[in-house]
C-alpha cells in the first residue's frame, strides 16, 4: 500500500472511531445543571420518548394490579407488551442520541419485561413476580436520577 493508501486509511479509521464514540457511545448529551446527564433531543424525539415512558408506567400499574389478582396470564400479556418489540420500533436516528448507558439499561429493562412475561406464565408465587417487576423498577429509577431530556437550544 502506498503512503497516500495508508494515510487515507488512518484518515478514515479516525473518523469512525470519532463518529462511534460520539453516535453509539457518547450520543447527544451534555452535563445538566442539575447533576444529571442531559439528553438533547428535538420536540418530536422527546414526544416519543416520554409517551414510551408513559406507556411503560401503565403497563406497570396494569402488571401491579394483575399481581395482586393473582391473574398470572394478565401479567404475561402486560409485560410482553413491554418487551424487546417495543425497543425495537425506536428510530436509529433517536438511539444515536442516547448515550450507551441509557441505552443499556433501556434494553435491559425491555428485556426483563420479556422474562417476566415468560415467568408469569410458570409462576406459582405472584410474590416473586413482584419481586421481579420490583428489579425491574431499578432500572426506570436509575434513569430518572441520572439522565433528563433537553430540548436543543431551550436548555442549553
Amino acid at each position: 500500500m502506498t503512503k497516500l493508501g495508508w494515510t487515507l486509511a488512518l484518515v478514515f479509521a479516525l473518523t469512525t472511531a470519532a463518529l462511534g464514540y460520539f453516535f453509539i457511545l457518547k450520543g447527544n448529551a451534555f452535563l445538566g445543571k442539575d447533576g444529571r446527564t442531559a439528553i438533547v433531543l428535538t420536540e418530536e424525539e422527546k414526544a416519543h420518548v416520554l409517551g414510551e415512558m408513559r406507556m411503560l408506567l401503565e403497563g406497570v400499574q396494569s402488571i401491579t394490579g394483575d399481581i395482586a389478582q393473582n391473574n398470572m396470564d394478565g401479567v404475561a400479556e402486560a409485560a410482553s407488551g413491554l418487551g424487546m418489540a417495543v425497543a425495537n420500533a425506536d428510530s436509529p436516528a433517536l438511539l444515536a442520541k442516547l448515550p450507551i448507558e441509557v441505552k443499556t439499561l433501556g434494553l435491559a429493562t425491555h428485556a426483563a419485561f420479556d422474562d417476566l412475561a415468560a415467568a408469569a406464565k410458570t409462576a406459582d408465587d405472584p410474590n416473586a413476580v413482584l419481586q421481579q417487576l420490583s428489579d425491574i423498577m431499578l432500572n426506570c429509577v436509575a434513569c430518572h436520577q441520572g439522565y433528563r431530556i433537553a430540548i436543543k437550544n431551550v436548555d442549553e
